[in-house]
């Protein structure tokens, strides 16, 4: 890309859209999920299941219909691809990252959730026997694990004592994640039973030398992006962040410029290539890596854009399990899903069309909704009026 001060907002759309793999023509081959992932440098995990899990929906909308069966084969066997630990949230990234991530791991006195923290300073020989547990037992589930601790009330995120100290132990690096159960319940094993010899025995960078490695997978995996972009991508803290761009773009691995309609400068990556033009057709999860910073959703596309799960239901606006549909290189509608297994029913529950939605929008919408069906394992597409969430289009 030769040498320029400033970008059109549509030429950092497409930037965008190639980074993340929507340039190119769907096929769900057997190298899919290796572009996908070279492309996204990870997968956030989620445990809503309206439709389908969060980490599977991002490789569907890139490469159409494939078999999950294989992303739970990278994840879950050897020759192991991908762990799980924190990285946008929790995530499934490649296993090259697992010594990228060791200062995060090293940095939990700092970062752990409090009741995390709190059970490691008072109760450290729960810790310790939780981490003897996992060594002889392991892949086992904090269910198995909790029988001679006190649980807790009832609750989504209401721990026992011996699930808070598991979880510290899997922050620190010191346990990690065999797999998950069909109940999305985290196996727990130490790390030289999980992760490949390779990487758990390889060098570990400096702290300062990972992040900037990160953010180079970030700006690769965004196109385009500011600084709060790049550092979101991997949650990396603000204050490293704001000494390590300096540091890329003096390197030469950075190119700062503006971006037409954009407050704050932009950084992209020194190879990166804008392509001619984008003519995706996909429905996007609302934990996809496209979408999950929503200012830059907004500045990206002009569409706000926010999950209303937590939102009570009359007060709803689009729905509560919201996927905005791209066609060519715009968002151009939004549909509330659900996958109503019981039934064989994709149910499209509520539908709105963007300002500025092309006539086709319809007919393509519904073609893409055919297709997730059928990927699903469901016989049809339902549409459904709902006053509190929308109307059909």
């Amino acid at each position: 890309m030769p040498a320029r001060e400033r970008l059109s907002a549509a030429e950092a759309r497409r930037l965008a859209l190639g980074a993340q793999g929507f340039a190119e023509p769907r096929r769900a081959d057997g190298r899919a999920l290796g572009r996908v992932l070279a492309r996204t440098g990870l997968l956030q995990i989620d445990s809503v299941n309206v439709l389908q899990r969060a980490h599977y929906l991002p490789p569907f909308s890139r490469i159409g219909p494939y078999d999950t069966g294989a992303l739970d084969r990278l994840s879950h066997y050897a020759p192991r691809r991908l762990f799980e630990y924190w990285g946008h949230e929790a995530s499934l990234l490649p296993v090259a990252l697992w010594p990228l991530m060791q200062w995060r791991m090293a940095r939990a006195n700092q970062d752990a959730w409090g009741g995390m923290f709190r059970v490691a300073t008072e109760q450290p020989e729960l810790v310790a026997r939780m981490l003897q547990t996992v060594r002889e037992r392991g892949p086992i589930p904090a269910s198995a694990l909790s029988e001679d601790v006190p649980r807790p009330k009832p609750g989504m995120w209401a721990w026992s004592d011996a699930k808070r100290a598991l979880e510290w132990l899997f922050w620190t690096g010191q346990i990690t994640s065999a797999r998950r159960t069909t109940s999305f319940e985290r196996l727990y094993d130490v790390p030289e039973r999980v992760i490949p010899r390779k990487y758990v025995n390889a060098p570990v960078p400096e702290q300062a030398e990972a992040q900037r490695e990160l953010l180079r997978i970030s700006a690769r995996a965004l196109g385009v992006a500011t600084a709060t972009d790049l550092r979101d991508y991997f949650r990396l803290p603000a204050a490293d962040t704001k000494l390590r761009i300096p540091e890329l773009v003096e390197a030469g691995d950075l190119r700062e410029l503006t971006v037409e309609g954009w407050r704050q400068p932009a950084y992209l990556d020194a190879g990166a290539r804008i392509p001619r033009r984008v003519d995706a057709r996909a429905l996007l999860a609302p934990f996809d890596p496209l979408i999950w910073e929503r200012s830059r959703t907004e500045r990206i596309f002009g569409v706000r854009y926010r999950i209303e799960i937590y939102v009570p239901a009359p007060k709803r606006i689009h729905g509560y399990y919201v996927l905005p549909f791209l066609l060519g290189d715009a968002i151009v509608a939004r549909v509330d899903l659900k996958a109503d297994r019981k039934a064989g029913t994709l149910r499209v529950q509520a539908e709105h069309l963007e300002p500025g939605a092309p006539a086709e929008t319809r007919a393509a919408l519904q073609a893409e909704l055919e297709l997730m069906a059928s990927w699903l394992g469901l016989q049809r597409v339902v549409h459904a009026r709902n006053k509190h969430a929308g109307t059909r289009l």
